[in-house]
């Protein structure tokens, strides 16, 4: 597994993640792999596109065309 070494941490910083750690019940080794490892996939674009089309798929299909949307608004008027 590879390693990653962070320099220069502001000491506030620090703070914070030790807190955050022990709140979550980790070490702070461990809080700042879960963060490095959930933010990592945060922008992955395969997920997404995945997430969308169940989300898609579980949507009921929209076959409503504009113009009779239009048509409807104008007659109810």
């Amino acid at each position: 597994m590879a390693q990653l070494l962070v320099r220069d941490l502001d000491e506030k910083t620090v703070a914070r993640l030790k807190k955050r750690a022990k709140a979550n019940g980790r070490s702070l080794q461990a809080e700042a792999k879960r963060i490095l490892e959930e933010s990592s996939t945060v922008f992955d674009i395969d997920r997404i596109r995945e997430d969308l089309a169940r989300l898609r798929a579980s949507l009921p299909p929209q076959t409503t065309d504009s113009v009779d949307l239009i048509r409807e608004d104008r007659d109810n008027r």
